[in-house]
């Protein structure tokens, strides 16, 4: 009786909520209120009776999890370690060791440590294993190990690490962690300032307006804006620098979403630092999101020539939503679309193939839009630079090897095996090279391709009619044939995969901060994008 009084009680308070949200959403409200009894029922079956002890918690963050990965990667569920994640996102502060750490099975791998921060002074180096901390063996810990790193400021810990097959132990004394925005800003030559923006945290438009002013101070005429592998942020951020580059009341980004009140357009509010100091924006296949809006925006306004690789192509917007239990939903609510009214979407994940990932919208499905000054652009897949560098497009196989961490494995051992006195003399050989794709080959690095899927289906098949016997020479040989076709892609792509293997080398021995030095004088896209601003007559010629 009294879950049937609950039950009752429940309903009308749905209700209430259901008028409040849209026609939409109350015809769904029976289907919804059914499946949420159907699952509470199920839900409490199976924690009372499953053979073995459960974890509702882990079960239900499960669930919720797999259920959103239907819809799109960017809708997620934020439990309470996740929300405090979040918040390091958007803000750029944290207590912990200052380092990029990365969960790999039962370690923790240093991915970079940031100069003078706790791992760096402790002595860790990318490519160390963590294997224990304070004692705790991360090969039986459950949870998220990397949370083990954070804690109360000056607190002190002991981590055991494996560095070339011998382990190390360290005292390490955790600190605030003050991760910037604008990572470094400098001249290149006497006329040209160089901004690298790495994310839009809540300080990515205050500290780009400083670098923009203090390199004018030095006596920039001209500038680079390096948003590469910006992976992008707060959306308020990407518009406030915009702002910097144009007047007060340009109209950024247009918002629109199936619930009326998401549907929102931004301006710029503000006075800006130079409106016509020549501008360019790098961008490549990990610039997303707010980096889009600001390329994009700058290209559509032509107050920019943007130059690099296609960017990634994320044109949807997401909001926070709180939870009960400090729990969060960072759910899509709407798209984006640049002045010139496009949306530079690039994933379709309303639409599905067989293997359940989402389409990407064709080239042919491009619509054209025009910018300020009548230039075409197209929306449908990311953001298309103004002049294009080929050898910054990720390939196939070179996402392959990243994902593998074949370039960060042997960029650890190029180190240990290699003394460097001058890194701007550094230049990786086609000696390296050859010892790369020797390194890949006794590694166990494997590429499946897309047709090597399509060929194991159809052997597939053909066993079911009896037909493999006739086939399965053919099919070895064309199997044979794709491994040496494999093996010429690596060389098809030296240019850009020396380019990957050569930034992960240098930071190893400079850190990051000397990484973008070494940027200005050997970066490919860093030259032609200087090149372009040098010639007044050239830059202009873009934006016609």
């Amino acid at each position: 009786m009294k879950n049937l009084l609950k039950r009752r009680v429940l309903i009308p308070v749905f209700t209430i909520v259901i008028l409040f949200t849209g026609t939409s959403f109350k015809s769904d409200f029976f289907e919804i209120a059914k499946q949420i009894e159907i699952f509470t029922t199920l839900f409490k079956e199976l924690n009372m009776n499953y053979v073995d002890e459960t974890n509702p918690g882990e079960l239900m963050d499960n669930a919720i999890k797999n259920m959103l990965n239907e819809l799109d990667p960017y809708t997620r569920f934020y439990n309470e370690q996740d929300v405090e994640a979040e918040r390091i996102k958007r803000t750029g502060d944290y207590t912990g060791v200052g380092a990029s750490i990365r969960t790999l099975k039962d370690k923790l791998i240093v991915i970079e440590p940031y100069k003078d921060y706790p791992a760096d002074k402790a002595g860790l180096k990318a490519g160390d294993e963590i294997i224990k901390i304070d004692g705790v063996d991360l090969s039986t810990y459950k949870d998220d190990a990397s949370n083990l790193l954070k804690g109360v400021p000056n607190s002190e810990f002991q981590v055991t690490y494996m560095r070339q097959g011998k382990t190390n132990t360290a005292k390490i004394k955790r600190s605030e962690i003050e991760i910037d925005a604008v990572p470094h800003f400098s001249m290149i030559d006497d006329k040209t300032g160089y901004i690298v923006l790495k994310k839009f945290n809540s300080k990515a438009s205050s500290q780009t307006g400083y670098a923009l002013k203090d390199l004018k101070a030095q006596g920039a005429e001209r500038i680079i804006l390096d948003l590469r592998g910006n992976p992008g942020g707060l959306l308020r951020e990407a518009v406030n620098v915009v702002n910097l580059f144009v007047p007060s009341g340009q109209l950024v980004v247009t918002t629109k979403s199936k619930v009326k009140k998401y549907n929102k357009t931004y301006y710029t509010k503000n006075e800006p630092i130079d409106t016509e100091i020549p501008v360019v924006v790098l961008i490549n296949g990990r610039s997303a999101s707010a980096s889009e809006i600001v390329s994009g925006t700058l290209q559509d306004l032509d107050r920019g020539v943007i130059v690099g690789s296609r960017s990634f192509g994320k044109g949807l917007v997401q909001r926070p939503k709180k939870l009960t239990y400090g729990t969060q939903l960072k759910v899509t609510i709407s798209r984006y679309y640049t002045p010139s009214g496009r949306c530079i979407q690039a994933l379709d994940y309303w639409n599905k193939d067989d293997k359940g990932n989402a389409v990407r919208v064709k080239q042919k499905d491009y619509n054209a839009f025009k910018t300020k000054n009548g230039r075409k652009v197209f929306d449908g897949g990311g953001v298309f630079p103004d002049e294009a560098l080929e050898n910054t497009k990720n390939s196939a196989i070179t996402n392959a090897l990243l994902g593998s961490q074949s370039v960060f494995d042997f960029a650890t051992k190029y180190y240990y095996s290699n003394k460097i006195d001058d890194i701007n003399t550094f230049k990786f050989t086609d000696k390296d090279f050859s010892d790369f794709k020797n390194y890949v080959r006794s590694s166990d690095f494997s590429f499946e391709t897309e047709t090597e899927k399509s060929l194991a289906k159809a052997l597939e098949i053909a066993k079911t009619e009896n037909l493999d016997d006739d086939i399965k020479r053919d099919y070895n040989t064309l199997i044979n044939n794709l491994n040496n076709s494999k093996t010429s892609a690596i060389d098809e792509n030296k240019t850009q995969l020396i380019g990957l293997l050569t930034d992960e080398i240098v930071k190893r021995y400079v850190y990051r901060e000397g990484l973008y030095e070494y940027y200005k004088v050997h970066n490919a896209e860093i030259k032609k994008a200087n090149e372009i601003l040098s010639k007044p007559n050239k830059y202009e010629s873009y934006l016609k």
